[in-house]
């Protein structure tokens, strides 16, 4: 079996170290029989100086026995480690090949050392797959959400310049309205992104934010009754410390949500404040979110499902809206929670904690 890289060098390592004790063996015995004699003269015998013929042949035999064991061990050990170490090796060369379902064997998990490096490479291998999918799954997407307007935009556009429509107010408003959402869907993928990346600076600041809540609701309040959809405010003053703008960029979001998707009602905006930290709470009639969506309803680009069939549910928006709610607690060191409400619907909480729990 030809040998090569660490399986040779620990072989030779174990052979040289047999070899060295055997020579050990040996240098040793004659010292002491020299030592024994000089000093301890009757002890023992006066010794030959060189072997004989039989214990040439047992010097030698030895030697072999010993140098074919320690090499048998040492291949035996190389072969433990390489498993998980060319595993490894191999894997990586997949990876940088582009196959993102490589794995590498741990092998004899008795060689900690080994496995861990082997586990810590499959950890790695599974975000890097992870973070492929994701990729995939936003620019799908992101694609599919700018194509709508996109699409509208380049018939209205065309439309004009060949004169098929009027150059008519109403016409150039649908198109401001079009570069609007397109606008919120580029400033939605920049929050949630910059928060993916650490990057989202907050201006923190104490602030009592009853005056902003009204202000927001007051703003939302035309579209909201329009869509038969009627807010009350049920506030709590006090100080909060949060960035003002990014708190009513959330707010925002969420009566948006509502908007869009909650049965016609009364809604209430709620706020609560306690030694842990601050809550925002917005609070629907229906239809109320089915529990398996709601582990992944705070995620870009998720829809609910429709309750009263299992369907994927209206989508209108581009799915953003509640990421961009929990990308700005996680800036603020809070979390977003959607809950059951005691109406039948849907409690969607913002929570983050105080300055003293901050610090």
């Amino acid at each position: 079996m030809k040998l090569i890289g660490l399986s040779r060098t620990i072989a030779l390592t174990m052979a040289a170290m047999a070899f060295g004790i055997t020579l050990f063996v040996v240098a040793a015995s004659y010292v002491f029989y020299f030592i024994a004699f000089h000093f301890w003269e009757g002890s023992v015998s006066e010794p030959n100086m060189l072997p004989t013929g039989p214990e040439w042949a047992w010097l030698a035999g030895t030697t072999l026995v010993g140098l074919a064991f320690a090499v048998i061990v040492g291949i035996h050990l190389a072969r433990r480690i390489l498993v998980p170490l060319n595993s490894v090796t191999e894997s990586i060369r997949r990876v940088a090949q582009g196959d993102l379902d490589a794995r590498a064997t741990t092998g004899d998990r008795s060689l900690g050392e080994a496995a861990v490096l082997a586990n810590d490479f499959n950890a790695l291998a599974d975000q890097l797959q992870r973070m492929s999918k994701d990729m995939a799954f936003w620019n799908a997407a992101i694609a599919h959400e700018l194509r709508t307007p996109v699409t509208i935009l380049r018939g209205r556009l065309q439309g004009l310049a060949e004169g098929v429509f009027p150059p008519e107010t109403a016409q150039f408003q649908s198109l401001l309205t079009q570069i609007d959402g397109m606008a919120k869907l580029i400033e939605d993928l920049r929050a949630v992104s910059l928060v993916e990346n650490g990057h989202l600076n907050l201006e923190i600041q104490p602030c009592d934010l009853s005056a902003d809540i009204e202000s927001v609701v007051e703003f939302c309040r035309h579209a909201l009754n329009a869509s038969q959809h009627y807010p009350t405010l049920d506030l709590q003053s006090g100080t909060a410390y949060c960035d003002p703008f990014r708190i009513r960029q959330a707010l925002l979001a969420l009566l948006e949500n509502v908007r869009q998707h909650a049965s016609p009602g009364p809604i209430t905006i709620q706020t609560r404040q306690d030694n842990a930290g601050y809550v925002l709470r917005v609070i629907d009639t229906g239809p109320g979110i089915p529990q398996e969506d709601a582990s992944h309803i705070f995620t870009a680009f998720r829809h609910a499902r429709d309750t009263e069939n299992g369907t994927p549910g209206d989508k209108r928006g581009s799915g953003l809206g509640l990421a961009v709610v929990a990308a700005i607690a996680k800036a603020h060191h809070g979390e977003a929670r959607c809950t059951p409400s005691d109406e039948g619907g849907s409690c969607f909480e913002l929570s983050w904690p105080t300055q003293s729990h901050r610090a």
